[in-house]
């Protein structure tokens, strides 16, 4: 089934020749079933290719989905157009008079900013709250995984030394966890960070590690209920994503390392493999059938903490 889109989101263009099946709300206002209300709070300054890379996964399910988009009340997009983001999204002060039964939130190039220096961090916190009975499961990504640890479970993160780049092998640790249904024991995630999360930072929280490694520490973890579930990676990453950066951080003079078991032989000129497709695909809809359809009330007035 397909993705619910705003009719002339700039992602149908590129995910239509990819033959990802979308749906514009005129076609989807003439079916009798309700939709899963998934909404993405879009942190990031790439917003096309982000919302593209998401709306590519949230499409490889049976159900549909009716999408919104969310971006912070009154923090202004210096790289997307002011009339993507007022054709497209809602504000935050919108969303909290609204209830989904799930979110995304993305990451944010701010990860070693302390948090109260973020001028946006009171109105995020403020949908931190209201997501806990208006969102049945919410779902982090990289710097928004720091963000609601720091917010719900005062856990803060670790700087690291260097950079955290490439495409790193994990172990899974609960092999009967819905989200990792369908995964092999060892798998591939896209890492890009300056901050890990170590799976002993995690005690106390009642929060259970599902997938790390000794490089990346805790990436994977969650609620036993799915209710709130943590990825510090990116699934979503698109093959050519990592260079991208690694080109732009090294034109910004940046010391970073070439991205580890990405590019063949770790030569730069090569074109890198995606290896991760597979498994991005597999846990998102793993999220939506089992963390989110099986489980959401099908009144979301019936979503309680």
């Amino acid at each position: 089934m397909p993705v619910n889109v705003p009719d002339g989101l700039p992602a149908i263009e590129t995910l239509s020749k990819e033959n990802i099946f979308l749906m514009t709300e005129t076609r989807a206002r003439t079916q009798d079933i309700r939709p899963l209300e998934i909404a993405i709070l879009n942190l990031m300054p790439t917003k096309i290719d982000t919302e593209t890379q998401l709306i590519r996964l949230l499409s490889n399910s049976p159900l549909q989905v009716h999408l919104t988009l969310i971006s912070i009340s009154g923090h202004v997009s210096k790289n997307t157009s002011e009339t993507h983001m007022e054709t497209f999204y809602i504000s935050s002060d919108e969303a909290l008079e609204r209830r989904f039964d799930g979110l995304i939130v993305t990451g944010a190039p701010v990860e070693t900013l302390p948090f109260e220096q973020i001028d946006y961090w009171d109105k995020l916190t403020r949908l931190f709250e209201w997501s806990r009975t208006s969102v049945f499961s919410s779902l982090y990504i990289c710097w928004g995984v720091n963000a609601a640890l720091w917010h719900f479970f005062h856990t803060d993160k670790r700087i690291l030394d260097e950079k955290l780049s490439g495409v790193y092998e994990l172990e899974i640790h609960d092999t009967m966890s819905n989200l990792m249904k369908g995964f092999d024991d060892r798998f591939l995630m896209p890492q890009s960070r300056y901050t890990t999360i170590l799976p002993q930072d995690l005690e106390g929280t009642g929060l259970k590690v599902l997938a790390s490694s000794p490089e990346t520490g805790a990436v994977v973890f969650a609620r036993p209920d799915d209710r709130q579930i943590f990825v510090t990676g990116h699934l979503e990453y698109e093959a050519l994503t990592l260079d991208r950066e690694y080109r732009r951080d090294v034109a910004a003079g940046l010391p970073v390392a070439v991205p580890c078991n990405y590019y063949p032989d770790d030569d730069p000129s090569r074109l890198p493999l995606i290896r991760w497709r597979t498994y991005a695909h597999q846990f998102f809809a793993n999220w939506l059938n089992h963390c989110v359809y099986q489980e959401t009330p099908f009144n979301l007035g019936d979503i309680h903490e």
